[in-house]
């Protein structure tokens, strides 16, 4: 990022000029795309599972994860949220680095559109972490299904963190603010910091 784009490079002191091409923003244009991809497969496998934990007959918990299936929907519109968000990251991940259109009166006739990659992988990321937020809320509500069951030490001080924060779903409400209460949780080094203290991820 801290680095001479110019071409040619003009160096006064030793009165040299250098052309290398290094206005082209190619290899970072490839690196984002993919990166864009590898984050939406993580956020189809998430959605994957958060759509089995909706079957009763696959999961062993009510459908939906609901208290009461047949006057609540549970998760039902959260999992339709994410397969959304993943359909979204499928479109989004098409190459921006593959769509070169010559500028500048043809002087630049190969450009890395690594602009657009930023803009296109930022939407990724925040879809995926949307998918991400939804998949813990599920883990966390079928938990509290299973209960007296104990999950492991690593999911337990998870779910012991998200309870701290977002209450079971007792009847259908907006999951709009719990989603976004997940997210923020996500974000905080404290989360990760305290499963890893408890189950080391290294």
């Amino acid at each position: 990022i801290n680095a001479a784009t110019d071409n040619p490079l003009v160096f006064t002191e030793t009165e040299d000029v250098l052309s290398g091409g290094n206005f082209h923003g190619q290899p970072v244009a490839l690196a984002l795309d993919v990166l864009a991809i590898a984050l939406a497969e993580i956020g189809n496998i998430a959605e994957c599972r958060v759509a089995l934990s909706m079957d009763g007959a696959q999961s062993g918990l009510p459908y939906f994860l609901a208290q009461d299936p047949g006057l609540n929907s549970g998760f039902m519109i959260a999992q339709v949220t994410a397969a959304s968000l993943v359909a979204e990251n499928k479109i989004l991940c098409h190459p921006a680095s593959v769509d070169s259109l010559p500028t500048s009166a043809g002087k630049e006739d190969h450009v890395s559109m690594g602009a657009l990659a930023v803009q296109k992988l930022w939407k990724v990321i925040e879809n995926t972490e949307q998918i991400l937020a939804i998949e813990f809320l599920c883990g966390a509500q079928g938990l509290d299904f299973r209960k007296p069951l104990k999950p492991g030490s690593g999911v337990g001080k998870a779910y012991d963190m998200i309870r701290a924060t977002i209450p079971p779903l007792q009847q259908d409400r907006s999951l709009t603010p719990d989603i976004a209460d997940m997210i923020q949780l996500m974000r905080s080094a404290q989360f990760l910091e305290e499963v890893e203290r408890i189950t080391p991820l290294k």
